[in-house]
């Protein structure tokens, strides 16, 4: 419940709906009949945040637990920031409108390298201090996990504690930790050194850093019986674990304002740019019949009329089809429309296409991510001109008019000609359009060629290497849209400074911390906002810190050098990483986990796909 305070400056900020929680699903408990308050931050706004699976799931699983109160907080925009400081209000969570200070644990999950400097600015508007040196009791415990989390060192000064991998059964293992230690009247830094040796915890200050004199890493230390390599935590039963059966519904829009069902965790594909394809292995899927019912069950306690069915690549999922039955018999007599965020190229067939078109349609999106055969066989990506074009042609056939294609600029061995390819290949999809027998006739095609440039990640088979130079990025995408001949093809591409800055903090040390704080003190928040993000504001940072960017996202890296997040264990043997990255150099690809397996190291979670045919 919101202050009187807060409800005076509401009518003074552009969307109120963002701060006065009480939504449709919101969990209240009586604060004293809780042992853990537990503060679940996302650090963008809250249209953003509302939209994120990951905290509706923790948030749900938290609030099943009795003795547990998990609340939501959002970073503030501008509007509502400058009243809270002029009025002395600290930023506070939702549910009970509590400041940040009442709480055992400040949570923050990590989406995007970007959104670094809005967890300084949240932790300062809710009163806590930044530094976890600085936070000695046992008491506002600052805790993050997500997929930035497997670097998590250029955080290491702020945050207490990690959560390396997935979080439904590790999150509750430590606050059960906490809920003894503090029975027990036990110090923060003996609740951090128990925590340490659960599995998929990482404590950044149970480690020493030393580096040698040409600035790269030569070790690290652990202290306190701290293990030397954090493991990652994973689920292998999808199907028995616990999975929402409603949603807050937001009072305002949201960026995905819809039900979100998961159908399966990891990826077979092995592309070699793909984070998200390495750290989530193996792949361990839903049943239909599981995915059904939760489907229908968010529906009804939602009232969305619409369900995503959410995946890394929803076409690999072994049953789509028979999923695809179950879940059209009661959505197309409740009006409920399924879409497939995450189709690949080589995975779209008239099954899926008959299925998802039953309620409304929608623009149809895909990912080749590169112009040439030779460039996507590079990236692993495994898939073929003539596989784009016979989906595109089934997709018009069926009456779509709208394509979305995703690429990215500033691959490894990338061209000049690779560039220009993705023009080309926007061409052919047009001509295929005109060439499409059923096509709707009168009605044009839209084509709409997107580019995100590259940027290097940890865990993937391009770790080691350099990222293009703002200048090189800018003039391929230039290259790009010179190249384009037709008005039926847009083309959007993302600000390559955001990349660079992106990249630094994917591939940086905990030296890093030092520029977070500074960017803190001159007020940089929202990175990931256009209207914000100001590169020359970023290289005055790094120039003040006397940190070279440049060494962290343009330097080619040596197999034989100590990475920064070498101490972390996702289950990839770093072995398979160097060869996937020597098979690049080479145009040679990889066949996916179902096709034959890669021994990536996966296996010995003895669960997934490794496993199905053994």
């Amino acid at each position: 419940m919101i202050s009187r305070d807060v409800e005076k400056i509401l009518l003074k900020v552009q969307k109120p709906g963002r701060y006065t929680g009480g939504e449709l699903n919101s969990v209240v408990k009586d604060k004293d009949k809780v042992d853990v308050r537990f503060a679940f931050c996302f650090p963008d706004v809250y249209e953003v945040g509302m939209s994120h699976l990951g905290m509706k799931i923790l948030y749900g699983q938290f609030n099943e637990r009795e003795d547990i109160w998990c609340e939501r907080v959002f970073a503030p925009w501008t509007d509502m920031e400058e009243q809270m400081r002029k009025n002395n209000i600290p930023l506070y969570a939702l549910e009970s409108g509590d400041s940040l200070d009442k709480f055992d644990f400040i949570g923050f999950t990590l989406q995007y390298e970007l959104s670094f400097t809005n967890i300084l600015y949240i932790l300062e508007l809710g009163n806590i201090p930044l530094l976890s040196k600085d936070r000695t009791d046992l008491f506002n415990i600052v805790v993050a996990g997500g997929p930035c989390a497997c670097n998590p060192e250029p955080l290491a000064d702020f945050i207490d504690l990690f959560f390396i991998g997935e979080g439904e059964e590790v999150d509750l293992e430590v606050m059960d930790l906490y809920i003894q230690c503090k029975k027990n009247n036990e110090t923060k830094q003996q609740f951090l050194e128990k925590a340490a040796q659960i599995q998929g915890v990482y404590v950044p200050a149970l480690y020493d850093v030393e580096y040698n004199a040409d600035g790269t890493i030569k070790s690290f230390m652990p202290k306190n019986n701290a293990p030397a390599t954090v493991k990652k935590r994973i689920i292998t039963d999808l199907d028995n674990l616990y999975y929402p059966d409603n949603f807050v519904v937001p009072s305002i829009e949201i960026v995905h304002d819809r039900a979100m069902a998961e159908i399966f965790r990891g990826c077979i594909r092995g592309c070699r740019f793909c984070q998200a394809g390495f750290l989530y292995r193996p792949v361990r899927e839903k049943s239909p019949d599981v995915i059904d019912r939760q489907c229908h069950m968010l529906c009804n306690n939602t009232g969305y009329d619409e369900v995503s069915l959410s995946s890394l690549s929803s076409s690999d999922y072994t049953k789509i089809g028979e999923l695809l039955t179950n879940l059209t018999k009661w959505s197309k007599d409740e009006n409920v429309s399924i879409s497939l965020p995450s189709l690949r190229v080589d995975g779209f067939s008239d099954e899926i296409l008959s299925k998802i078109k039953t309620v409304r349609k929608s623009g149809l999106t895909f990912a080749p991510e590169a112009g040439t055969q030779r460039l996507r066989d590079v990236i692993n990506k495994n898939v073929t001109e003539q596989e784009l074009m016979s989906t595109c042609s089934t997709a018009f056939n069926g009456g779509w008019t709208t394509v979305k294609l995703y690429f990215m600029i500033g691959l490894p061995t990338e061209t000049l000609d690779d560039v220009a390819g993705i023009a080309q290949l926007g061409q052919k999809v047009v001509n295929a359009y005109y060439n499409a027998e059923n096509r709707q006739k009168g009605k044009s095609v839209k084509v709409t060629l997107s580019t995100a440039s590259f940027v290097p990640k940890p865990f993937t088979p391009f770790q080691w290497f350099p990222q293009d130079t703002m200048e090189s990025l800018r003039e391929k995408q230039m290259h790009l849209k010179d190249s384009i001949t037709t008005k039926k093809i847009n083309y959007n591409y993302h600000d390559s400074s955001t990349s660079f800055v992106e990249a630094v903090f994917a591939r940086g040390d905990r030296r890093l911390c030092k520029a977070l704080l500074k960017a803190h003190e001159k007020g940089m928040i929202f990175d990931g906002w256009g209207d914000f993000f100001s590169l020359d504001k970023w290289l005055d940072v790094f120039d003040e810190c006397g940190i070279d960017p440049a060494f962290y996202a343009n330097r080619q890296r040596e197999f034989d050098e100590l990475l920064p997040w070498d101490h972390i264990d996702y289950g990839i043997k770093k072995s398979f990483l160097i060869e996937e990255c020597k098979k690049a150099y080479n145009n040679k690809t990889t066949p996916n986990c179902r096709q034959k397996c890669s021994n990536c190291g996966a296996a010995q979670w003895k669960r997934g796909v490794c496993f199905e045919k053994r």
